[in-house]
């Protein structure tokens, strides 16, 4: 690293926590630190889906596993761009008129406002779950970048890439996050796609050089394993209409048809990203084989291959897209757990000025547990894929009937959420750990199942029907 792009990077860290400062000099109301103050235009609410959503996974993981297993890779990013899809068709724009309708700010909120109080409470339990192993998976992902980088150990990089984005979301809030996903999002699409996939063809990648030099196995759609990309693709897809942050772009839209229009032209943008990260890790696979840590690869190929200057320019780009997620999650659970619980349950007087003071402590005792959590499991991928898990396997089918179905009830969704977030990580634990022999299933589908059942088998036969508080008209 020269010292140009060592100055590229801090640069653009300095430049995170300045825009987080004026951000937090901006916001007067809770409003505006969880939602904007619901004012955003349909470009401002595509940079947050793109940031958000493309993050470590899409271009250090996706890189990584392109390295490990080719062009199968790719079923991470088609999976986001089909959820991203379905979810501005169908829910968006109903999302934005039911916040609008309820003054809303979260999604457990929504849950409470269509089933009941004790709802929220399992739903904000399963989101706070989820997007802390949201924000591990991109800390660890920002820290393994940092780590190859500088040269320090793993611990001190993953320290200094959660002060950083810990301080500026904390701080600056959903504001910050805006403004800052603006850059990242630009940095990533010109650092990955205009500079990342030209040079790697000058670097000897090219289409017909990878297809002669790599393993024939590496151009196999299904090389990643069929059971892991279904259990993946329905497990994201379904965490769009789970994810609270799904719902918390809606809110901050200005208008049904910017969040709709915002989601839909973030679909548009996937495709060439998700070429950019499987390139730049088939080209790795080519001319570094052999590398132990797959994760680094994407960093060791950037400082090894690209001139002086771009080297800098894409390596901030890789950073912005991992701050850029690593930062709504973090704020996602902070919202949960102020909104959703402190002035719910604790506090219901609170007034906005103590609010923010709260959701900033929030936000710091969230980030540190992120950090925590990628300490001790530095693996991206299995860290993304743990919050997607408990995310759709719980949340999915009470949410549909959220917004379709008149008709179910309360003790229903709430008995469905708790039981398949329970099933969830029993399973887990007991898979990862090794405590029952023969759970080789991914802990999606048991959970799946015991939502669905619980989910009809009460609603069916058990208490009275909930009234329809919310309409999607």
């Amino acid at each position: 690293m020269s010292v140009i792009d060592t100055g590229i990077i801090f640069g653009y860290f300095a430049l995170m926590l300045a825009i987080g400062v004026y951000a937090s000099r901006r916001q007067k109301t809770v409003s505006d630190y969880f939602v904007a103050g619901g004012r955003l235009g349909s470009f401002s609410i595509a940079c947050l889906w793109l940031a958000s959503w493309v993050g470590g996974a899409s271009i250090v993981g996706g890189a990584a596993k392109a390295y490990d297993v080719g062009i199968s890779a790719a079923w991470y990013v088609a999976a986001i761009g089909i959820g991203c899809l379905l979810f501005g068709l169908l829910f968006a724009a109903r999302v934005k008129r039911l916040g609008d309708q309820h003054q809303l700010l979260t999604y457990p909120e929504l849950m409470e406002s269509r089933y009941d109080s004790r709802t929220r409470i399992a739903a904000t339990l399963s989101t706070v779950a989820a997007f802390t192993a949201y924000a591990a998976g991109q800390l660890a992902a920002a820290a393994a970048i940092l780590h190859g980088l500088l040269g320090w150990d793993y611990g001190s990089a993953l320290l200094l890439a959660s002060a950083i984005i810990v301080i500026y979301t904390a701080s600056g809030g959903f504001l910050a996050i805006t403004y800052t996903d603006w850059v990242q999002f630009t940095l990533l699409f010109i650092g990955v796609v205009l500079f990342g996939i030209p040079i790697a063809i000058e670097e000897g990648g090219t289409w017909s050089a990878l297809t002669t030099e790599l393993p024939a196995t590496h151009f196999e759609i299904g090389n990643w394993g069929w059971p892991a990309i279904l259990a993946m693709v329905v497990s994201i897809v379904l965490s769009f209409f789970t994810a609270m942050d799904s719902y918390t772009r809606s809110f901050a839209a200005r208008s049904p048809a910017a969040a709709r229009r915002g989601a839909l032209l973030a679909v548009i943008f996937l495709a060439p990203i998700a070429i950019g990260a499987t390139w730049l890790g088939l080209t790795a696979a080519m001319l570094m084989p052999g590398v132990e840590n797959s994760n680094e690869i994407l960093s060791l190929f950037v400082v090894e291959t690209f001139p002086v200057g771009v080297k800098g320019l894409l390596l901030v780009g890789i950073l912005a897209a991992l701050m850029s997620t690593a930062d709504i999650c973090i704020l996602t659970a902070s919202a949960n757990v102020s909104t959703d619980i402190y002035q719910r349950y604790i506090n219901p007087a609170a007034e906005h000025r103590n609010m923010l003071r709260v959701s900033m402590g929030v936000s710091l005792v969230v980030g540190a547990i992120a950090a925590v959590m990628a300490w001790q499991l530095p693996d991206v991928i299995e860290l993304l894929l743990i919050g997607f898990t408990v995310n759709s396997a719980a949340l999915f089918l009470p949410t549909i009937a959220m917004i379709y179905f008149r008709r179910a009830r309360s003790t229903a969704a709430f008995w469905s959420i708790s039981l398949s977030l329970a099933t969830v990580i029993v399973w887990y634990l007991a898979s990862r750990f090794e405590l029952i022999p023969g759970l080789s299933a991914d802990p999606l589908w048991p959970g799946l199942v015991v939502s669905w059942i619980v989910f009809f088998a009460l609603n069916r036969h058990g208490g009275e029907s909930a009234d329809l508080r919310a309409t999607s008209s």
